[in-house]
């Protein structure tokens, strides 16, 4: 089993740290204080190729898979920086590439591939359907040629910079043995309540499930992402630990400092070795559900504890903006959360590869 990068992965890697480091902290204070969206980082990104690295070469992207999308993403947050403004371009693709029709994937994939459209939105979540995507409500009712969406959406990240939308509706109620039976996917713009026929994705009444890819792969590529945040935190701990002194020594010669960062250190690298297994499990198409979440799982909870490691590091100028640590604490923390919470991926781990009765 060989666990190290091909060379065309290393080139890939290294052509990424050559673009983040044109946009460095500077450039991601300064948008925080704005509150505005990375349109120039985004946009060199697309124009490089690297956010259409998981659509097939035939239709104009660069053929790769998840392992290759996650060093991508791995390197932008080790550089400091955040994905979270274009991961969705990377991830969105699983459900069109595996079910979209060959005229739908002509249709569509070619213009993603080029930056002429953005494809950087889910919407699933409603205001009484959070976590238990079973549940929602908005409805897409057949109408000739054409399906009517009622229904609300909430918490659409990166509504505003996208031009496409994988919509999650139901078209048929649920059974009793399957409550996700009769949710079907969609491909729609915001501009339109009328969805063309021939943009269901898939088969009707079977989005959730072809969703699901697309699932898969934001797990094994947020797991990536916290990887980099991890090693970003290891990375400028050690090197502020090894040059700051105090009582006439390195604070990093302090075993209360250097313990906590090198704990965080192994813990950051299985959890890296856990992503490369699902990946490579969802690039080869087998089942990966419980290797993805594990993955996202262990990867922000390590990159959570390098973060805490690296402010107790960099003691008060932790919190100094110029240092970077205490803005990419509070992004690395949110992958905790969003977009699904650590506590119920315990939960399907629990149900799904224990065999313990379901809890929710």
């Amino acid at each position: 089993m060989d666990f190290s990068l091909t060379g065309d992965q290393v080139l890939i890697r290294d052509a990424v740290r050559e673009v983040c480091a044109r946009f460095p902290g500077q450039y991601w204070r300064d948008l925080e204080a704005r509150g505005e969206y990375p349109a120039q980082f985004v946009t060199e990104m697309t124009r490089l190729g690297w956010l259409s690295v998981l659509i097939p070469e035939e239709y104009g992207g660069g053929g790769q898979g998840v392992i290759e999308a996650g060093l991508i993403l791995e390197e932008i947050h080790r550089s400091g920086g955040n994905a979270n403004a274009c991961h969705a371009q990377l991830y969105t693709m699983g459900a069109l590439v595996r079910h979209g029709s060959e005229e739908q994937k002509r249709r569509w994939l070619p213009p993603l591939a080029a930056g002429e459209l953005r494809l950087q939105a889910f919407g699933i979540t409603e205001p009484d359907a959070g976590s238990d995507s079973t549940r929602i409500a908005t409805r897409a009712e057949r109408d000739g040629e054409h399906y009517v969406v009622t229904g609300q959406k909430t918490f659409i990240s990166r509504a505003e910079q996208t031009d496409l939308m994988l919509l999650l509706a139901r078209t048929g109620p649920p059974t009793a043995a399957d409550r996700a039976a009769g949710l079907s996917l969609f491909l729609v713009f915001f501009s339109g309540l009328r969805v063309p026929a021939g943009n269901l994705i898939g088969v009707e009444g079977r989005g959730f499930r072809q969703v699901l890819d697309g699932f898969n792969a934001e797990r094994c590529l947020l797991a990536s992402e916290a990887v980099g945040d991890g090693r970003f935190f290891l990375d400028r701990a050690s090197e502020y630990a090894s040059r700051r002194e105090v009582f006439g020594r390195p604070i990093g010669a302090n075993q209360g400092v250097a313990f906590p960062l090198a704990q965080a250190l192994a813990r950051v690298e299985a959890a890296s070795l856990l992503r490369f297994k699902a990946a490579t499990l969802f690039d080869g198409g087998q089942p990966c559900g419980a290797e993805a979440n594990m993955a996202k799982l262990l990867a922000s909870q390590a990159s959570a504890e390098a973060g805490n490691a690296a402010m107790h590091a960099f003691g008060g100028n932790a919190f100094a903006a110029e240092y970077d640590i205490e803005r990419k604490f509070r992004e690395t923390k949110l992958l905790e959360i969003a977009p699904v919470s650590n506590n119920l991926v315990l939960a399907f781990l629990g149900q799904h590869v224990l065999g313990l009765p379901r809890s929710y």
